[in-house]
């Protein structure tokens, strides 16, 4: 608010820009005219540029582009103002733009010719076009009076607010702390980078920054606002330093200085025996968390303990059995103690037989050794199904 109201003063108090009483014009003729209120700014200094037109003629369209040049930034900063004036006794009608200009450097600025495109009427509502270009402008700018980053504005407030007292922030408070700058007469690109608040015993989170510029009749209004979340590392004390933003004030044509203020962090009821409660209570906190994992691993071990050796089988079984070349071999050659012999080895590999196995093994077991024939066995199809 306090920003708001002193800008707003400068606003009030500031006047616009006054021509120089203007020559009679003939009948019919139109001039554009390039006006400026200052004949030595500094670099980044804003030069308020008003662009003047007196047309005896009844305009119904027009069309003005500013130039853009790489020795200057700009801006329009009102809107266009069409009225009538009275000069040299007729009433002639009068166009106005505002333009805020900031050289971008030393030396000889020029403002090129500007032209206005205008559609106007004639006699009997006939339209006609003509354009109007006025004489170039010549501003000779001084160097910017410091080595920063040139910062030149009619004013300038930092506020630097805080959410807590640092020195006496509580157990895992956090600090924020919020600068915000604005300047009358500056762009948002002049005012200054954030600064680097990192320190060896400081934890910082640092938010987006913001930057804008509003155009105002009496010059752009420039903000850019900060933000961090600060807490320290330890209990022990400790001084966030101070940080100065040089900037020329336009109308005392002197630098001034903005500064953001020292902080010192600590936490309340810090003593001798801070630092030693916080690293009893580290160690307390890691030794629990030891025993809670080693507890945990025990019990998972006890509970797969009987589990563990019914693991190999499993495994086994996603295996192809080394036995069954073994078993394919001896069908072919049909020899059924062969094949009696690489089943067994096949189950005692896989760790069991399922019951259709074991009915398997005893169809084998009675060709080998039964009264009758074993010629009704089709081998190729027991050893399908033992298979399956």
């Amino acid at each position: 608010m306090v920003i708001r109201l002193a800008l707003l003063l400068l606003v009030l108090l500031a006047g616009p820009l006054r021509a120089e009483p203007s020559r009679p014009l003939a009948p019919g003729e139109a001039r554009l005219l390039i006006l400026h209120d200052h004949g030595n700014p500094v670099v980044a200094e804003m030069v308020r540029l008003t662009l003047r037109g007196e047309y005896d003629l009844t305009v119904s369209l027009e069309d003005l582009r500013f130039p853009d040049s790489d020795a200057y930034d700009w801006m329009q900063i009102d809107r266009d103002r069409w009225f009538k004036e009275r000069i040299g006794g007729r009433m002639i009608q009068v166009f106005e733009r505002d333009i805020a200009l900031f050289p971008r450097r030393a030396g000889m600025l020029t403002v090129p010719a500007i032209t206005h495109d205008l559609t106007h009427v004639v006699d009997k509502g006939v339209r006609e076009k003509r354009s109007v270009t006025s004489a170039p402008a010549q501003i000779t700018v001084r160097p910017f009076p410091g080595d920063r980053r040139p910062l030149a504005a009619h004013a300038l407030v930092l506020t630097d607010e805080l959410s807590a007292q640092p020195g006496k922030l509580q157990q895992d408070e956090v600090l924020t702390r919020r600068v915000t700058i604005e300047a009358l007469g500056a762009l948002a690109h002049h005012l200054p980078p954030r600064p680097d608040l990192q320190q060896p015993w400081l934890i910082s989170f640092t938010q987006p920054e913001l930057r804008e510029t509003i155009p105002t009749p009496q010059g752009p209004v420039s903000r850019v606002v900060w933000e961090w979340q600060l807490r320290p590392r330890t209990g022990e004390p400790g001084v966030l330093p101070a940080v100065a933003f040089p900037w020329f004030d336009t109308d005392s044509r002197q630098m001034e200085v903005a500064p953001m203020k020292p902080i010192p962090f600590g936490f309340a009821g810090f003593g001798a025996n801070f630092g030693a409660r916080e690293a009893d209570g580290v160690r307390f906190r890691l030794i629990l968390t030891g025993l809670v994992a080693l507890a945990f691993g025990a019990a998972l071990m006890a509970c797969l303990w009987d589990r563990i050796p019914s693991l190999a089988p499993l495994l086994r079984a996603l295996r192809r059995s080394p036995h069954l070349a073994e078993m394919e071999q001896a069908v072919r050659a049909g020899d059924l103690r062969a094949l009696r012999a690489a089943a067994a080895r096949h189950v005692a590999w896989r760790g069991a037989a399922s019951p259709r196995q074991g009915r398997l093994l005893g169809q084998l077991d009675q060709g080998i050794f039964g009264a009758g024939p074993s010629a009704d066995l089709d081998l190729r199809r027991w050893l399908v199904e033992f298979r399956r």
